[in-house]
């Protein structure tokens, strides 16, 4: 059973999508699953989400109580305090899934308790490991596991567009760059997406489309198809699931060197620190020349199917499984 944050447009959408693919082989596997929100949202009556049951907040039902009757309890960021002390409290194993590498998301562990951890990535491991040695082992958590934001290449694969293309224009996600870009491009069509947090940077240019915010499984039509270089000058990424659904399609992906997309987009990513604004626009110009693009294309293929995340959701059904 899982308390955590799905739905609401307003938040983490990368968080949700992650959630998701890991709850829904465990559904597949015949397991009862229930997200319980812990935000308000519109809904006040439960519902059922991709084969999951998931509790509104507003239909004021006893959590507490479905927690006692649960086998394993799985929570993450803000949620995972309260959730643990009821862990504790009913002596159930608690699943923490780490979104990012900021002191709350291991900190919130260091209270002892935790059956397991998930990572999104092998550098996220690596900066735990460095968090809690300041701990005693005691309060670290039993276990750990490093299991890629999944994503089914064949969920998003398609034929790539024109448009060079930012999701999510806030400043952090590197608003100001694509601006730069498209006032140095005037010829080139740019892709604006509105991202679910964050004041966005929206060019009022003629040749950028602001795309108003797209659901994740709409992302394959509204975004991957008319994409033809997916932007991602970050200022912090602890994986960065966009620019793996891109590689999905052959979509060359640009971005900020951060330990998360370096992990994640490996020798398929071209990679251009976010304030060298002219390196952006020499990389964009060359992979706008048709054999550039093919080299680019192939590299991000191969890297997609490197990504595949069959072995790591087994992994993870499996340890869930033996902690139940």
């Amino acid at each position: 059973m899982a308390r955590v944050h799905l739905m609401p447009p307003e938040h983490n959408a990368g968080a949700e999508h992650m959630l998701v693919s890991m709850l829904r082989p465990l559904v597949e596997r015949g397991h009862d699953v229930q997200v319980w929100l812990s935000r308000y949202g519109k809904a006040s009556e439960p519902y059922e989400y991709r084969g999951i049951k998931v509790v509104p907040l507003q239909a004021r039902l006893d959590f507490a109580s479905a927690a006692r009757r649960a086998d394993v309890l799985l929570s993450h960021l803000e949620c995972v305090p309260s959730t643990a002390s009821l862990a504790r409290g009913y002596g159930k194993p608690l699943v923490v899934v780490c979104h990012n590498t900021h002191r709350p998301s291991f900190r919130d562990m260091a209270s002892g308790g935790t059956a397991l951890a998930v990572y999104n990535s092998e550098w996220m491991r690596r900066e735990a490991e460095l968090f809690f040695a300041e701990y005693p082992r005691s309060v670290r958590p039993e276990a750990e596991l490093v299991v890629r934001p999944p994503v089914v290449a064949a969920d998003y694969a398609t034929k790539p567009g024109k448009a060079i293309t930012l999701i999510n224009c806030n400043e952090a996600k590197g608003g100001k760059v694509l601006v730069a870009l498209a006032r140095r491009m005037p010829d080139q069509q740019f892709l604006a997406v509105r991202g679910a947090y964050g004041e966005q940077i929206l060019p009022d240019l003629p040749n950028v489309e602001v795309v108003e915010h797209v659901d994740g499984l709409d992302m394959r039509e509204r975004v991957y198809a008319r994409t033809r270089v997916l932007l991602m000058p970050s200022s912090y990424e602890s994986w960065g699931r966009a620019g793996v659904e891109a590689l999905a399609s052959g979509i060359p992906v640009v971005a900020h060197p951060t330990p998360g997309l370096c992990e994640s987009l490996g020798e398929a990513g071209v990679f251009v620190d976010r304030s060298d604004v002219d390196g952006y626009e020499a990389v964009l110009r060359r992979l706008l020349q048709p054999a550039e693009y093919r080299l680019a294309a192939k590299r991000a293929k191969a890297r997609s199917a490197e990504l595949d995340p069959t072995a790591d959701l087994a992994a993870w059904c499996a340890v869930v499984e033996a902690l139940a």
